[in-house]
């Protein structure tokens, strides 16, 4: 066991926790550790189409809206890869996704404080000493190795959902994060069936779209939304990834966060309106020169599944005539995004840590879990507490910005706290006519 004592360790290395890397880097009071259980970093390596981009523009790096100044931004990155004259004349704020995965690893070649191929299999926590003990398995050879910290932040992302009646169907069927190492098998079928909406369920689509007439399969997209939603991108609505809504957002009654974030769902689940309309141009041009078959249902919720002789048997329910088919397809791809879930070595923290009464870590204002709301801070966790900004990498500086404050007692970069033209909550100067029971 090593006998140093960190005052951060973070568990998990995606853009989250990489930002936080970054930016605690210069901070000299500081001595921090990053552990990650791959052996690289490849950020969704299985939807690196060659043309897709983020939905963020390219200030939701790592480190720029926090620190503009700092060498780990992306447009020192370019500078340095004697890009930034090409970037300029691109004229396009929307990074390609190729690109911020490469702009990440750069970035990782710069820091020391990264440790891969540590799969941490328990934490502890000792309260006579107030520190955290970190146990890891290193790579293959099952050597352990336990780390010390003052505080740990956990960013380990979430994992693919997969729904009930999608479960047990095989080989033929794929997660779209699995997508681009299966492509070509699920080229030679005859039938292709993605269902779930949202955009890399329109990227897969498309991509395979593009082929379409070369291998002649049928391809099928099936999703429950009434229509496909393009994400919401006006400005006003952009003013809600703000603090102030975060804080108005907060202070909310549970069951008042949860309709709210089943209504906002095309605010960062929509799709590029530009890939629709090139999904739609596509289609029309093709349907010109050849006779495709290409098959999009909304509305349609997928009840159940099985494995047949000829491929896989979809029982579809048409929602809003409540009419129930048959659906055979040779292969599914579930675009049925992600979900965080607790992590197994986070057992042994369970009596410090709250939850709310579905089991889910509830998060304090300040980033934190844990009861005392000063020890374990998270990354992507907050959805039910802090809102949909919760993914959002534009938001990243500004939490990781906040979780630094909270450790150090200094605010070392800049908090915004109202940046907002609009006003979302009651103020305490404005009289209340009446309180409604929400």
């Amino acid at each position: 066991m090593q006998e140093k004592i960190y005052d951060i360790i973070g568990v998990g290395i995606g853009p989250f926790n990489l930002g936080l890397a970054c930016l605690t880097a210069p901070i000299e009071e500081l001595d921090c550790l990053f552990l990650d259980q791959r052996d690289k970093f490849n950020w969704h390596p299985g939807l690196l189409l060659e043309d897709t981009t983020l939905q963020v523009p390219f200030m939701s790096d790592l480190v720029t809206l926090a620190d503009p100044t700092s060498p780990y931004s992306f447009l020192n990155y370019i500078k340095q890869k004697g890009k930034i004259y090409s970037f300029y004349i691109k004229e396009d704020f929307l990074l390609l996704r190729n690109e911020y995965n490469q702009y990440c690893q750069w970035v990782i070649a710069q820091l020391d404080n990264l440790i891969f191929s540590k799969t941490v299999d328990m934490i502890c926590y000792n309260e006579d000493e107030d520190l955290f003990y970190i146990s890891c398995i290193t790579g293959n050879d099952q050597e352990h190795e336990t780390f010390i910290s003052r505080k740990i932040v956990l960013g380990t992302g979430t994992s693919p959902h997969v729904p009930t009646a999608l479960k047990s169907l095989g080989k033929n069927i794929i997660h779209t994060s699995q997508y681009l190492p299966n492509k070509r098998k699920l080229q030679e079928k005859k039938a292709i069936t993605v269902v779930g909406s949202g955009q890399s369920a329109a990227e897969v689509f498309n991509d395979l779209l593009v082929d379409i007439d070369t291998h002649k399969y049928t391809l099928n997209w099936i999703t429950r939304s009434h229509r496909f939603f393009p994400m919401e991108y006006t400005k006003l609505t952009l003013e809600m990834t703000s603090p102030e809504y975060v804080d108005y957002f907060y202070s909310l009654p549970l069951s008042k966060r949860e309709a709210l974030l089943q209504e906002q769902k095309h605010l960062y689940k929509g799709i590029n309106s530009n890939l629709i309309n090139g999904i739609f141009d596509t289609i029309y041009a093709k349907k010109l020169t050849s006779p495709i078959n290409v098959n999009l249902r909304t509305s349609s919720r997928v009840a159940s599944a099985s494995v047949t002789a000829n491929g896989i048997e979809l029982i579809v329910e048409q929602q809003e005539q409540g009419k129930k088919y048959r659906h055979s397809t040779e292969a599914v791809i579930m675009a049925t995004g992600y979900r965080y879930k607790n992590p197994f070595f986070m057992e042994g923290l369970r009596r410090y840590i709250q939850y709310d009464e579905k089991d889910r870590p509830q998060a304090n204002r300040n980033y934190t879990i844990d009861k005392s709301a000063d020890k374990i801070f998270v990354q992507n966790v907050e959805l039910y507490t802090h809102g949909f900004v919760t993914p959002d990498l534009g938001m990243a500086c500004y939490r990781n910005s906040y979780i630094i404050k909270e450790i150090t007692g200094k605010e070392y970069y800049p908090i915004e706290e109202k940046i907002a033209f609009q006003q979302f909550d009651v103020t305490e100067e404005e009289e209340v006519i009446e309180e409604s029971i929400i």
